[in-house]
């Protein structure tokens, strides 16, 4: 199966949880994707994700716990005995709203008062923008949103996010603003990850502002995690600071992600397993 893994913070323990093992959209700057794509998980396989992040934080945080050692569930944090999962993404391995049925059907389970009762808003799908199983998700189950955007233009993410020439943006924001009618309290996270000489320059967050005016957005910048033959490098952290500064003062919420996990290669777009893809898509779905 593949790996979920914690992100402590203060105040909340989010859980990074997998849908898919492997991934079929390839986008150039993700790990997950060059492995290529093999199935599915049901939604047994997720839900296991969480209880087992679960019994694993409950554990004694003691060196004589091999169950703790080594562990991407573990915290490696002083407090991490006390850490609480609060709240659970659906941004691990593969496109959740390419599995959307046992995806509703995992995260309607984590909202039962009956099972692990989480809140509607603290469970998050995150898709690259399958419109159709976005509104499915929509009528099922509205959870909170993120949306992997990463371009503020078609012809760019055409290259980086290849689903976007089946849904291009106009159509997925379209969508964006169906998904919101059902929370209007609510914001859409857009994702971005950003990339050196790529997607991160000045004219480039103009676009971007301009893209989303009007749509209660929050951006969420993303720093690119190299993997071995990435294609891409890290912005400059000038960049991002100047990047971040324009759709602030285009009155955007925006928030510059810190990196975890790096160190064990499960930070985001590393999530990758160390055998050879066996199923690698050859078409877009």
């Amino acid at each position: 199966m593949p790996a979920a893994h914690t992100i402590p913070e203060d105040a909340r323990g989010t859980l990074c949880v997998s849908s898919q093992s492997g991934c079929p959209l390839r986008c150039p700057f993700c790990a997950t994707g060059k492995q290529g794509f093999r199935r599915n998980l049901a939604s047994a396989e997720i839900i296991a994700q969480l209880r087992l992040a679960k019994r694993l934080l409950a554990l004694p945080d003691v060196p004589e716990n091999p169950a703790r050692l080594g562990s991407p569930l573990d915290s490696s944090s002083p407090s991490s005995q006390a850490q609480k999962i609060t709240n659970v993404v659906l941004m691990g391995m593969g496109e959740p709203l390419l599995n959307a049925d046992n995806v509703i059907s995992a995260a309607k389970l984590m909202l039962d008062d009956c099972a692990y009762g989480l809140a509607r808003r603290r469970v998050t799908v995150s898709t690259a923008g399958v419109i159709p199983a976005l509104e499915k998700l929509r009528e099922r189950c509205p959870v909170s949103l993120a949306v992997s955007l990463h371009a503020p233009s078609d012809a760019l993410r055409d290259q980086l996010v290849p689903l976007n020439r089946k849904y291009p943006i106009t159509k997925l924001l379209d969508a964006c603003r169906r998904y919101i009618s059902h929370a209007p309290k609510d914001k859409i996270t857009f994702e971005y990850v950003l990339l050196r000489n790529v997607n991160d320059r000045p004219d480039d967050a103009r676009r971007l502002a301009r893209l989303l005016q009007g749509l209660p957005a929050k951006i969420n910048l993303i720093p690119f995690n190299p993997f071995p033959s990435a294609p891409y490098r890290s912005s400059t952290p000038a960049a991002v600071e100047a990047f971040r500064d324009i759709l602030l003062a285009r009155g955007l919420m925006t928030i510059t992600r810190k990196t975890r996990g790096d160190d064990i290669a499960a930070a985001c777009g590393q999530l990758a397993g160390k055998a050879p893809s066996t199923h690698a898509a050859n078409s877009l779905p």
